[in-house]
């Protein structure tokens, strides 16, 4: 059992100063196990969309919600967009008798609802699989591989962790997109996301993806945001500096999951992950869903010139600007490039993150950071 008690602690606070918040993220994370740590399963307070019984609980959801008191937790509430309004009568109650704990898997469509539905009554707590801090950084190595699924990493074998991704990936396909409401074929969607791992990393440009698909550039954008706001990828988005130079204006790629690039990518061993060539963009990729899950930030870009610098991951905190670059290097040196970038971007620091072990100055402000710090939450720019 991987304890998760900083995470608890964080939704803790957040359900102690508002009277909604949505634990938003991916199937098969560990919202439900989170969540049943604070209501038991078999509480009247507890209600799982996904059970035919607690679904019918709901069909009069007021009759159902009004005389509840403490904490009550809706599970897999994508299900049930009715409730959102409801939910904002129930908060709205001047002796606040319930709070209410919300959970979903599918971000775009539930954030925009519950936007709508409960604008200055909502805050949202984004949870993620596993991570260094929660596992140790002695089992980075497995994290990587395996990604970040509880399931995926804590299975007994790398056969029955493929084996799960398999499945899970089957699943969403198959079974939860069109509960969710998508219309796309789940073949079609499969091939759209296997040709997404190749783009791992890279720059988006919708044209190529259309062309072998043979599908319009509208329709593989909507693809895109079908997967994103199932949160299995991420559309890293350009920052934008006030530069004469060029700059790179379309977002990066990156599968969310480095145990489903893998698994995508026929990868299902170390010296597998080593030898493809991915690995470089794989380990970028996993570093930075680490990095972001694990230190404080406003938001997350990264930033690229046409005349070669570049910046991996730039997190805004206030008025500072971080950056982040990830090698897959015994010993990374310092580059023209992270030069540029700090003068020129005015970043505060840079972190360069290793799987190494030594902690050392590159240059003053640029710093190689072992991967193992990240273990410590808030300890990357030190």
């Amino acid at each position: 059992m991987v304890q998760r008690d900083c995470l608890l602690s964080e939704l803790n606070r957040a359900l102690g100063r508002s009277r909604i918040v949505l634990l938003s993220g991916p199937r098969q994370s560990g919202k439900t196990t989170i969540a049943r740590e604070l209501v038991s399963l078999e509480s009247v307070n507890y209600f799982d969309l996904e059970n035919p019984l607690d679904f019918n609980r709901l069909s009069e959801p007021f009759t159902a919600l009004n005389d509840l008191r403490g904490l009550v937790v809706i599970d897999e509430v994508q299900r049930s967009p009715d409730l959102f309004p409801v939910l904002r009568v129930l908060a709205d109650r001047p002796d606040i008798p319930a709070t209410f704990l919300i959970l979903g898997s599918a971000s775009g469509q539930l954030l925009r609802q519950s936007s709508e539905s409960l604008a200055g009554r909502l805050e949202i707590q984004n949870i993620t699989g596993f991570t260094l801090d929660e596992v140790g950084a002695e089992k980075h190595k497995q994290l990587w591989l395996r990604g970040s699924f509880p399931r995926s990493f804590l299975a007994d074998s790398e056969e029955d962790s493929s084996a799960w991704r398999r499945n899970f990936m089957q699943t969403l396909l198959e079974r939860d997109f069109p509960q969710w409401g998508v219309r796309v074929p789940a073949t079609a969607l499969g091939r759209f996301w296997r040709m997404l791992a190749h783009y791992h990393g890279q720059y988006w440009n919708a044209a190529e993806p259309a062309r072998v698909l043979g599908v319009s550039q509208t329709t593989v954008r909507r693809h895109l945001d079908i997967m994103t706001d199932a949160f299995m990828i991420r559309q890293l988005q350009p920052w934008l500096a006030n530069l004469a130079k060029r700059q790179v204006k379309s977002p990066k790629i990156y599968i969310r999951d480095s145990g489903l690039l893998h698994q995508l990518l026929g990868i299902e061993t170390e010296k597998g992950a080593l030898t493809n060539p991915k690995t470089g963009a794989s380990w970028e990729g996993f570093v930075i869903e680490q990095v972001i899950a694990s230190t404080w930030h406003d938001s997350v870009h990264f930033w690229a010139s046409h005349q070669g610098a570049e910046i991996d991951l730039i997190l805004t905190r206030g008025d500072d600007l971080f950056g982040v670059e990830c090698k897959l290097s015994d010993a990374p040196k310092l580059t023209l490039s992270m030069k540029t970038t700090l003068d020129q971007l005015g970043l505060s620091r840079i972190a360069v993150i290793y799987p190494g072990m030594k902690r050392y100055q590159l240059y003053p402000g640029i710093e190689a950071v072992p991967v193992s710090s990240l273990e410590e939450r808030e300890s990357l720019f030190r």
